[in-house]
Formats: C-alpha cells, sequence, structure tokens
C-alpha cells in the first residue's frame, strides 16, 4: 500500500508541476500577444466566449486566463461584461485537457521527452529552447498520468478503497471530494484527471464521475478569488461571477444529475467509460455556458448593485 501512495503522490505531482510550468512557459511564447487577443476580440459577449475557449485551450488552464482577465480588468483594459464573458469560455476551454487525458496516449510520454530534452539541449535558438521547453513539459505531464494510471491497478483488490469510491455515485457526497480535492491541489485538471483514470481502471463508476468532476469545478474558483485581493471592485465582481456561475451550474447539474448521466451515456454510445467522463465534462461546461450566457447583463447589474465602484458611492 506504501508504494501505491508513493507512485500515486509522485505522479500527480510531476502533473501539477507540469501545468504550471506549461502555462508559464507558453505565455513565456506568446508574450503580449495573448493580452492583445483579449483585448482585440471580446467587443460582444460571443467573441468573448471564444476569446476564452481559445486561449484556455492554447496554455491548458483556465485558472491562468481567469488571472490573466483579472489583471486586464485592473488596469481598466477590459470591463465587467467582456471578463465575464471569457470566464464562461474558459470553462468550455478547460474540457480539451479532460479529452487529452482519455486519449490513453501517457505511454508515449517517453518520446515527448526525449524530443523536449534535445530540443533544449542541443539548440541555441531561443524558440527552439522554448519549443522543446514545451514539449519536455508535455511528456512530464502524460508521464505523471501514466505513472498514476499504473500506480492505481494494484486497488482494485481493495475492498476499502471499492467501498470508498462507492460513495461517490452519492452525487452530493462526491461533488464534496471532488471540490474539497481541488481545493487541496488547486488544480480542476487535475482532480478530471485522476477521475478519468480511476474510471479507466474499473474504480470509479460514471455517475461517481460526474459527481467528483462537479466538485472539481466549485474547487477551482480558489485561486481566482485570491488573484482579486486587494484588486479593484471590477476585479472582484469578475472573481465573484467566476463562483456564483460555478456554484450556479453544479446546482443545475446535481437536479438534473441522474438525466443528464442518461445523456452523457447516450452521446458517449458505446465509447469507453474514460471517454464518457470526458465528454459529460464538455458536456455539462457548454450547457452551462449556453444557458447562463444570455444573463451576463442580468449579473452584471446585480453585482454593480451590491458592490458599486468607489466613484459610484462618493456620488
Amino acid at each position: 500500500m506504501t508504494e501505491i501512495v508513493l507512485s500515486t503522490i509522485a505522479g500527480l505531482v510531476l502533473f501539477l508541476f507540469a501545468i504550471a510550468k506549461l502555462s508559464k512557459s507558453i505565455q513565456s511564447i506568446i508574450g503580449e500577444r495573448a493580452h492583445g487577443w483579449i483585448q482585440k476580440f471580446t467587443s460582444t459577449t460571443i467573441s468573448g466566449v471564444v476569446v476564452g475557449v481559445v486561449v484556455t485551450a492554447i496554455l491548458d488552464s483556465s485558472s491562468a486566463v481567469i488571472i490573466i482577465t483579472i489583471v486586464l480588468v485592473n488596469s481598466k483594459t477590459l470591463n465587467l461584461r467582456q471578463a465575464m464573458a471569457i470566464v464562461l469560455g474558459a470553462n468550455i476551454g478547460t474540457t480539451i485537457s479532460s479529452q487529452i487525458i482519455a486519449m490513453d496516449i501517457g505511454k508515449y510520454s517517453p518520446i515527448l521527452l526525449l524530443i523536449g530534452f534535445v530540443l533544449l539541449v542541443v539548440s541555441k535558438f531561443k524558440r527552439v529552447n522554448n519549443l522543446g521547453r514545451v514539449t519536455l513539459y508535455f511528456g512530464v505531464l502524460f508521464f505523471g498520468l501514466f505513472t498514476m494510471e499504473n500506480s492505481v491497478e494494484p486497488l482494485k483488490d481493495e475492498p476499502f478503497f471499492s467501498d470508498w469510491m462507492k460513495t461517490t455515485e452519492t452525487p452530493m457526497k462526491g461533488a464534496l471530494i471532488g471540490a474539497v480535492v481541488t481545493l487541496i491541489i488547486q488544480s480542476s485538471s487535475a482532480t478530471v484527471g485522476m477521475a478519468i483514470i480511476l474510471a479507466k481502471k474499473g474504480l470509479l463508476s460514471l455517475a461517481g464521475g460526474i459527481a467528483v468532476m462537479l466538485g472539481a469545478e466549485l474547487g477551482t474558483c480558489s485561486d481566482t478569488l485570491i488573484a482579486t485581493i486587494k484588486g479593484s471592485r471590477q476585479a472582484l465582481k469578475t472573481g465573484i461571477f467566476h463562483l456564483t456561475f460555478n456554484l450556479l451550474s453544479i446546482i443545475v447539474g446535481l437536479v438534473v444529475f441522474y438525466p443528464f448521466v442518461e445523456l452523457v451515456k447516450f452521446v458517449s454510445g458505446g465509447a469507453p467509460i474514460e471517454r464518457a467522463l470526458a465528454n459529460a465534462h464538455v458536456l455539462f461546461n457548454i450547457f452551462g455556458v449556453l444557458i447562463f450566457m444570455g444573463t451576463i447583463p442580468f449579473f452584471e447589474r446585480c453585482l454593480n448593485r451590491i458592490l458599486p465602484d468607489h466613484e459610484d458611492i462618493d456620488q
């Protein structure tokens, strides 16, 4: 059991390390272009959502995109409505990683590690070095997943673990577990990734995986809320909107939980459970954005009324 725990922790640490480094490395390559894209293409709610999707898919981190958005709101480069649209898009963009995780490409991670290492060490060109660094971190990310996948295999024979995982099939308990795990490790992608791995190994049912995924959506709000500390009122409103949107989406998801599970099964057809869980992640976030996208003006009015800007208070 000690070996299982240590191997799982090692895989998780590699995964979290790779996510953090990937986001920073890609941001350093893109530089101010990401800021420019966000500013230029957010004139409407739909374009703002699209920007959120695309930039999050590129940076592989919804938290990074939302934090960048909060920085731009603080500098008054973006207004609240633009920021809210980007937040919605970021929730869809983050589902790309779950689709990649479900592809079972972890066993090929040494190839990425080798290519990245060679590009990083051999070339003297900065662009090639940056490309090598990104490739290397992708290799580390997938190797971390591969390590976790192999380490949890023996848990099939552990009755206590099977009994504990069955509790996730109760939607509220599963969502609570997902929220707490995400709050601790500060990565919804890692939480969903672990759920996909456990489901693939037969340790987690589709319903349990979806419940954990719902909770992960709430846990991921903590770091963006921290980013609003000492920020402007508009930045604080952006963080509160992110929390409110995720919370309301989760409530709706819990209310229609079992019909949603059946919908995921129908859409996924005969796909493996890990693919079905990744599909559930995509469907949940797309439905959430479609439901709440039209309510952005309403939320904007409510937030402005609850948290008026300082100049409004002075008047």
